[in-house]
């Protein structure tokens, strides 16, 4: 029986000793821990601007109520801790694309071309929606979240900075006199905003990777679409259990989140019925 070989520039060196795939691994490493370092060193200089980026949201949604925007450190060390936090978060975001790109050189000396050809659109994908889950975190989610917690807010508001602010201090308080409830007021601590802010970035960032990771699963033969709707009900659990964990503990977060990984999830099984149909044509296109 005549078995087909491949070509000789059809795959690289697949056969390296195991040393050698190791010593290329540790290589790999090392430049993905040096841009990963090097990014934080960077965002760390740089904190003060990525920190008004990010309380970009909450800033708007008081405005929109006639109140400065102003959060508060609540211990002595936590603005070093928040200074941190943003590189270790810019230092994610800037270095995703080289390690990716080292993983990528890693794996791509045992591919076929075909196969090379088949992955590299996902590692270009994966980025990108990447990206597209974080914007939509913070100019549809954040905003709107935020306009609807700080709702909840009662009594007269004052511009601290106001031209007439004695007068306007004073009218608050006579006003206050006579409203029966407590008065309620956002003091909101920087770092548990920034752990809020960051957590929802990053989880919408992640979720994105859904159809890109199921996708290709669909490509090499490891998931079908049949297969992906008969999960549907343990995916509906697993959903919403890791939706309860990466978000704020308040239902309405768990269900914006639940809600867009679910639709991408059945993205996903759109995109691998596409991938088998396709597959199945050239099937038939090769008898």
């Amino acid at each position: 029986m005549a078995t087909k070989s491949a070509k000789p520039d059809d795959i690289d060196d697949s056969s390296a000793p195991l040393i050698e795939h190791l010593k290329e691994l540790r290589t790999r490493l090392i430049w993905s821990v040096l841009a990963f370092v090097l990014a934080m060193v960077l965002c760390y200089f740089v904190w003060n601007p990525i920190f008004d980026f990010l309380t970009q949201p909450v800033c708007t949604a008081l405005e929109k109520r006639g109140q400065t925007c102003g959060l508060i450190l609540l211990k002595m060390q936590e603005g070093f801790f928040v200074a941190m936090r943003i590189a270790f978060f810019g230092g994610f975001v800037l270095a995703f694309p080289v390690v990716g790109y080292q993983l990528w050189r890693f794996v791509a000396p045992g591919l076929y071309r075909s196969e090379k050809n088949a992955l590299l659109p996902f590692l270009v994908a994966s980025p990108v929606m990447f990206l597209i889950g974080a914007a939509f975190a913070y100019y549809i989610i954040l905003p709107w979240a935020f306009d609807f917690f700080l709702g909840f807010q009662q009594g007269p508001l004052a511009l601290p900075d106001d031209p007439a602010g004695a007068a306007t201090a004073a009218a608050g308080a006579t006003a206050a006199a006579k409203e029966p409830w407590a008065g309620i007021v956002f003091q909101g601590s920087v770092e548990e905003y920034l752990t809020l802010t960051t957590k929802f970035i990053l989880a919408f960032g992640l979720s994105f990777q859904l159809p890109v990771a199921l996708t290709l699963m669909g490509k090499a033969g490891l998931v079908s679409s049949e297969g992906l709707a008969s999960m549907r009900r343990y995916a509906i659990i697993v959903i919403l259990v890791l939706a309860a964990m990466v978000t704020p503990p308040d239902v309405i977060s768990q269900i914006v989140l639940f809600t867009v990984i679910y639709g991408l999830y059945e993205v996903s099984i759109f995109l691998v019925r596409r991938i088998e149909r396709k597959r199945e044509l050239e099937e038939q296109a090769d008898v």
